[in-house]
């Protein structure tokens, strides 16, 4: 049903608990490095490799000084981790190169870092700049199929229908209220309940 918008999202805010990223929302730097590193990776081991990087780079032009292997190092034992120390490196150059040190602010331009998708520079472009997107992960694919939202079989499909139909006043909220809610209940069967129970399906 997609007149009941605003029943889900108010729904969700109540029972909303914080998300481990969103630690670093407020610095676009950290937002970006930790929501690379989040690909394929739990929350709360991403959140401590963060931390222990930003311990060593507190910034991109000291991100870019430190060697690929110091990176891997400090990222372990996040998933890919020898990947994304490589994008780590090569992005924090091109950032350092290109745009000065400053993270952009486009999706166009952070899509085309070393190891950036979609879901991560609409995450970027929400936390760190206030930019409404909508970021599609597994969590806000599976929750808007079983509200009926979309009929989708990937996350890049589901962000194509949402920007369709989601009014743009809920796009920033999404990806955090859904990724709490799918943390929270964390199967199919769970969520369902959840859902049933609120009424929401």
């Amino acid at each position: 049903m997609r007149s009941n918008y605003s029943k889900v999202f108010i729904t969700f805010r109540k029972y909303y608990q914080p998300v481990p990223l969103e630690y670093f929302k407020n610095d676009p730097y950290k937002t970006l490095i930790s929501t690379l590193l989040s690909s394929r990776t739990r929350d709360e081991v991403t959140l401590e490799a963060s931390k222990r990087l930003f311990n060593k780079a507190a910034n991109i032009i000291k991100l870019k000084n430190l060697k690929t292997a110091e990176i891997e190092k400090q990222i372990y034992p996040v998933g890919f981790y020898k990947t994304k120390a490589l994008h780590l490196k090569k992005l924090a150059e091109i950032i350092n190169n290109e745009y000065k040190g400053q993270i952009p602010c486009t999706r166009t331009v952070l899509v085309h870092l070393p190891g950036v998708g979609i879901k991560t520079a609409n995450l970027v472009l929400n936390r760190a700049f206030a930019i409404p997107a909508i970021a599609v992960d597994t969590h806000v694919h599976r929750i808007s199929n079983l509200l009926g939202w979309v009929r989708t079989k990937t996350p890049e499909q589901t962000e194509k229908e949402l920007v369709k139909i989601l009014p743009r006043t809920y796009w920033s909220d999404m990806n955090r209220l859904f990724v709490s809610i799918g943390r929270q209940f964390n199967t199919k069967n769970k969520l369902e309940e959840f859902l049933k129970k609120e009424k929401l399906i």
